[in-house]
């Protein structure tokens, strides 16, 4: 049956459905009606307008009604001061042509988990009384589709007094709980129009660092989650060399299509739901929504179900990619406000966040660049300043979206600081250390006030202390250990001090030539606290069910006046005789030959004769003399 036809018979089995005009449909809305207007690229365009163009010919027509909708993405006219008489939006998350009305008093703002949207509708503690949707066209039997949107649509046409539907042959059919039919609207107006569409810029050098850091966490197998924005939807390339992903997220994004496309994910390993691309709506551009029609894999779902974090919580292995525009020393966050401004809104990434938190292997991540343009919120940051996005605490008014509970990873383009389980000290000092160098001794001496850190806390500024990430390389030693060989970061003292009071009596006495017990902070301190242009601390890292573990270290100081330097290891008992001494001894000469040094220095105690065998084995020239029991070597390079 050819289109015409299927619409003639429509409207012969439906006749109650269609007007002839718009005008007659949208005169039953009353003074004060709350309008549901569907969701971002699923906002009928046609409906909106005609009811815009409706009030601008009838302006007494309806007062003080309230448009209700989870975000647009429209050029939102209704929020114009022209039509405050008529309209005041009341939108669950502000996007760009909302923040505005919102900020000035023009609009409201509801925060709200999205995950319980629905079951305000049902209750009608959130009354609707008219809902504008868009639909694909009905079939013979007057089913029809809500396409790119089901998240809280389904629950505004069951509830809602009048719904309006706008069929359109630009929307794809999603399989899932998006099927209704004509017998659930009161009114049909179709129009075929494009769909909007969401264009991300394209990912900067910014972005692509922060995905090359997550792609470390995301292990083979995961399902996902990825949350609204561009660094998100920018990070999700940075996956495709994962293999069997799922998907379990709220927005289906132009990013996760790409890694569908490619075979990166393939939900054949997801514990609910396998083999499905689970989401809510779609927000994308039109290759994404022809995706979606030809692809049988994907099922939209309400709200209440992709969101619910009991339900996110079995999937094994969920991950939860979020952003955020603050993230504060002690590890709290804000997604939706800077300061007093409302920027978005809570959404889905509490929900998600806290979902894969409680799933066996779960884990949180929250990505952002470690900058931002300043908005000029008060006179200390102009408009267009660089402000960091790690602050002390965060900024008077800002909404906490996560909490200090809520976060495993927080990544940056300078890396990756893991909080959970870590204490405020611990924490202050791994996100300062992912934080822009510019701004890292402001932030040192603003934990240092506010005691979040040691008050005596040892800090090297500018580039001499900036951690040297090209330095990181892996390693298999002879004996199979695999090994991260890196430089010593700031944060590291925790990890240090574990490792120094895990060494037997022996290995101190060796290393320190006397007998110590302790190593307090004032000592540890001096390792992490780096001039990497004078000095070099390595450590061997053992990686392990996400977890780090000092397994050896080696460093050294340069000696300016012989243009050589004194050179120091330490291995872990259980470690020694398994190459790892090797392998720090082999790096630390690659660096200082790098650095044009001749050959290292030490002092040895009388009877240490490994050493000896390891720096001749290694290729030095050895010289040695002994000064009451302590050998002072001189290994130079050949």
């Amino acid at each position: 049956m050819n289109q015409i036809a299927l619409w003639d018979e429509i409207r012969t089995r439906w006749p109650s459905k269609f007007r002839e005009q718009e005008r007659f449909i949208f005169q039953e809305i009353r003074p004060g009606n709350r309008i549901f207007v569907g969701t971002g690229c699923g906002e009928p365009q046609y409906l909106v307008s005609s009811l815009l163009n409706f009030v601008k010919n009838q302006p007494k027509a309806f007062l003080d009604a309230e448009l209700i909708n989870i975000v647009t993405l429209g050029v939102a006219p209704y929020t114009d001061e022209k039509f405050k008489d008529n309209f005041r939006l009341n939108s669950f998350f502000i996007g760009d042509n909302t923040r505005k009305a919102v900020n000035r008093g023009g609009a409201d703002y509801t925060p709200i988990f999205l995950s319980q949207l629905p079951a305000l509708i049902r209750s009608e503690r959130i009354p609707l009384d008219v809902a504008l949707i868009q639909t694909t066209p009905p079939d013979k039997d007057g089913n029809m589709n809500l396409g790119v949107s089901v998240d809280i649509v389904a629950a505004a046409v069951e509830k809602a007094g009048i719904v309006i539907a706008q069929p359109n042959s630009c929307m794809p059919v999603v399989e899932g709980d998006g099927w209704i039919c004509m017998d659930d609207v009161d009114y049909i107006i179709a129009k075929d129009e494009p769909l909007l569409e969401y264009i991300e810029d394209v990912p900067g050098d910014i972005a692509q660092k922060i995905g090359r850091y997550v792609a470390r966490i995301v292990e083979d197998g995961s399902t996902i989650q990825v949350g609204y924005g561009s660094i998100p939807n920018a990070i999700v390339s940075s996956l495709q060399g994962k293999e069997h992903l799922g998907v379990h997220t709220e927005l289906l994004n132009d990013g996760i299509v790409a890694l569908m496309e490619k075979g990166v994910v393939d939900n054949s390993q997801k514990s609910i739901n396998p083999g499905k691309c689970i989401a809510t709506f779609c927000m994308g551009r039109r290759h994404t929504f022809d995706f979606l029609r030809e692809e049988r894999s994907i099922e939209f779902r309400t709200i209440d179900y992709t969101n619910n974090p009991l339900i996110i919580a079995q999937n094994r292995k969920m991950t939860a990619i979020n952003s955020a525009l603050e993230v504060d020393l002690t590890g709290q966050a804000t997604a939706e406000s800077l300061g007093h401004s409302f920027y978005s809104g809570i959404g889905g990434q509490a929900d998600f966040m806290r979902g894969a938190a409680l799933a066996p292997d779960g884990k949180t991540i929250l990505a952002l660049p470690s900058t931002a343009q300043s908005m000029g919120r008060d006179a200390s940051s102009p408009r267009g300043q660089l402000v960091s996005r790690i602050v002390p605490f965060l900024s008077e008014g800002a909404g906490v979206t996560l909490t200090r509970g809520d976060i495993h990873y927080v990544v940056t383009e300078y890396g990756i600081a893991y909080l959970h389980g870590k204490s405020i000290r611990e924490r202050a000092m791994a996100l300062i250390s992912i934080a822009n160098p510019f701004f890292r001794l402001w932030l040192i001496e603003e934990a240092r006030k506010l005691y979040l850190i040691y008050p005596d806390q040892a800090f090297i500024p500018g580039m001499k202390g900036e951690y040297p990430e090209d330095l990181e390389v892996h390693k298999t030693t002879g004996k199979g250990l695999q090994l991260l060989l890196r430089p010593i970061k700031i944060s590291d003292e925790p990890l240090l001090k574990d490792f120094f009071y895990s060494l037997s009596d022996e290995s101190m006495y060796q290393r320190f030539i006397s007998v110590r017990r302790d190593i307090p902070h004032e000592m540890l301190q001096k390792f992490v606290a780096v001039d990497y242009f004078q000095k070099m601390v390595l450590v061997a890292v053992m990686e392990e069910d996400d977890r780090e573990a000092i397994c050896g270290l080696g460093q050294y100081g340069l000696n300016s006046d012989t243009y050589t330097a004194d050179v120091a290891l330490v291995v872990r008992d259980d470690c020694q005789k398994k190459g790892v001494a090797g392998e720090l001894l082999s790096y630390l000469t690659y660096l200082a030959k790098k650095q044009g040094l001749l050959g290292f220095t030490a002092e040895v105690l009388v009877g240490n004769d490994p050493v000896f065998r390891l720096f001749k084995k290694m290729g030095f020239d050895v010289s040695k003399r002994n000064e009451d029991g302590v050998y002072e070597m001189l290994a130079r390079f050949r």
